[in-house]
This record gives C-alpha cells, sequence and structure tokens, in this order.
C-alpha cells in the first residue's frame, strides 16, 4: 500500500515508517516539524536504503491538507500528528483542543473527498482514564482522561467512530499505546524530547549521559512491589510492528471500528526500569525520591490479548532491550538529532 504517515518524522512515527518500508509499503510522511528535526528523514533514508517524499505542512491548514491529497495518492493513512506532552496540556488546554481536534477533521474530510478508506489511528491508554479496572480492556466504555491531551484522544476516537458508521467501506483501528520506550537498534533514531523529558526512560538516559543531574521518583510509598508507580512499558520497535499489523488487519476486523491495546500486558516499576537501566550503562545512576505527582496512577498495564488474537501481534522485546538500545541512542546523540 502506499501510506501516508502523519508525523512521520516523530518519534513513534519515525520507527513506524521504517517497519512499514520494511514491509514492502510505499510512505509519505506529512509533519510540521514543530516537535520533529528534519534530519530525522535523512536517517530513515539511510536506514531503509529507500527515498521517503515528505511534506512540510501543518494538517489543521485544511486547504493545504486538501492540496496534498490532490497531488498524491494513497491508500491507507496512520495517523500520529498532534501535540502529546499532558502537563503542557493542562497549561494550554485550547492550543491541543485546536491543534490535534483541528489536523484529524483536516485529514477526515481530506479522506473522505478522496475515497482513502483505511485509517490507523494513535490513541493512548490515558483514554481509561482513573477508574477502569486493571488490567485495562478494549471492552471498558466509560472512556475520560484527566488531561486535555488525553480528552482530545478520546474526542477523537468518538469522531471516527461516528464518521466510521456514516461512511460506508471506511475501515479505523484504534490504536491504544501504553509506555512506549527504547530505540531502533542501529542507535540512529530514537526518542528525543524537546526541554524537559515528560516520560521516565528519556530522563533517566539523559542522567546516563550527563546532561541530567539526577532522577527524581515521584512517590515511593504506593500499594506496588517496590512502593514505585508501575507502567506497562512497550518497545518502540514492537509498537511499530503494531501499526503494520493493524493496517495489514483493517479489511478483515470484525467491525468497522476496532480499539487494539498494545502494550506487553506487565507492570514494571520506576525503580526496576531504573535498575534495569544501570544494568545497561554498567553502573548506578543517581535518584531521590520525591513528593507523589498529581495524577499518577500506581499502577495500570494492558490486556494484549485482542491484538495477540486478532492481529497475530505481541510484544517480543525485553526491559533490558528496551534500556540497551535507549543507552546506544542516547551515547551515539548525547544532545539528540542536529538541527540540520
Amino acid at each position: 500500500m502506499r501510506v501516508l504517515v502523519s508525523g512521520g518524522a516523530g518519534y513513534i512515527g519515525s520507527h513506524t515508517v521504517l517497519s512499514l518500508l520494511a514491509s514492502g509499503h510505499d510512505v509519505v510522511v506529512v509533519d510540521d516539524f514543530s516537535n520533529a528535526k528534519p534530519s530525522v528523514i535523512g536517517r530513515l533514508e539511510a536506514l531503509s536504503g529507500k527515498h521517503v517524499p515528505v511534506h512540510a505542512i501543518d494538517l489543521t491548514d485544511a486547504e493545504k491538507t486538501e492540496l496534498l491529497f490532490d497531488h498524491e495518492r494513497f491508500d491507507a493513512v496512520v495517523h500520529f500528528a498532534g501535540f502529546k506532552a499532558v502537563g503542557e496540556s493542562v497549561a494550554k488546554p485550547l492550543a491541543y483542543y485546536r491543534n490535534n481536534l483541528d489536523s484529524t477533521l483536516s485529514l477526515l474530510e481530506a479522506m473522505r473527498r478522496h475515497d482513502v478508506q483505511r485509517l490507523v489511528f494513535s490513541s493512548s491508554a490515558t483514554v481509561y482514564g482513573e477508574h477502569a479496572p486493571v488490567p485495562y480492556s478494549e471492552d471498558y466504555e466509560h472512556l475520560s482522561s484527566s488531561s486535555p491531551y488525553g480528552q482530545t484522544k478520546v474526542m477523537i476516537e468518538r469522531i471516527m467512530s461516528d464518521v466510521a458508521a456514516a461512511t460506508e467501506g471506511l475501515r479505523v483501528a484504534l490504536l491504544r499505546y501504553f509506555n512506549p520506550v527504547g530505540a531502533h537498534p542501529s542507535g540512529q533514531i530514537g526518542e528525543d524530547p524537546q526541554g524537559i523529558p515528560n516520560n521516565l526512560m528519556p530522563f533517566i538516559a539523559q542522567v546516563a549521559v550527563g546532561r541530567r543531574e539526577k532522577l527524581t521518583v515521584f512517590g515511593d510509598d504506593y500499594d506496588t512491589a517496590d512502593g514505585t508507580c508501575e507502567r506497562d512499558y512497550l518497545h518502540v520497535e514492537d509498537l511499530a510492528a503494531g501499526h503494520v499489523a493493524a493496517l495489514e488487519h483493517l479489511d478483515s476486523m470484525v467491525t468497522p471500528v476496532r480499539a487494539f491495546n498494545l502494550g506487553t500486558g506487565t507492570g514494571t516499576s520506576v525503580l526496576a526500569m531504573l535498575h534495569a537501566f544501570e544494568r545497561a550503562v554498567g553502573r548506578e545512576l543517581a535518584y531521590e525520591v520525591g513528593p507523589r505527582r498529581a495524577g499518577d496512577l500506581p499502577a495500570f498495564w494492558a490486556d494484549p490479548t485482542r491484538a495477540n488474537t486478532e492481529l497475530g501481534w505481541r510484544a517480543e522485546k525485553s526491559i533490558d532491550d528496551m534500556c540497551a538500545d535507549t543507552w546506544r541512542w542516547q551515547q551515539a546523540n548525547p544532545q539528540g538529532f542536529p538541527d540540520a
């Protein structure tokens, strides 16, 4: 298939571009580079040995989005593009609602006018909210989120479901990620957060490489094995493979819209992840325990049964793989991607 990947220069998008190319698909990237660097594309081409066409446009611009579809033919869309920092979304809710909803609406309108009927959406486990039973199951219906970022994911899932109900032939896979970490085994692409990292793994990596003094562990008095929060960490390479599996399964889905959890089904604590990274680095890393962070849940992980059985997909890589690959990326790119 010829696949448009929105946000294809980002962390998860770039790994999925490589996975799609390796599976024999043609890929076109659209990215406004507001949270990614153009130098990513050259590395994707070097790793894949293939040309990756790129359109540097903002998908909230409906006219430019329409022109893109006028000039290119697509069989499917994989939609990553969007703002994604939970804390920032609380401070700037209007920016998040405007960007994430408008870009999606532009894409859906262009897809409808150009009869593109396959869509894979980058959703999140945050849609399960604070009250869903653990492990999270796709059948849970009371979707909500405590952040504007998460609420945009809930809203977009609803929008796509409503559009699919009104559009004969449209097939949509909603991929609910848990906690993507890791990097490509080459060390050439990985997670490159702008500013202070919001997520655990890149923060640990920056401590290890000397960019940060120490890690702060937010609370060690939770009702978990070691008192720190537990999350379902998933290697980004496994996550990318999940997108390819979902894309290739769209035409066989039992319903026009189907949600899939992409996770391992196992929780790993903050301290367990820190110690795994220490094994990868070969030394202890500085950390301190701070107060709990508002909004953090004690523990959650996926029930990945549906993705295992219907997509034929399963997370393969271990926590040690995730840490070793992240450390390889961070060592080779201590300041992240170059600006040019």
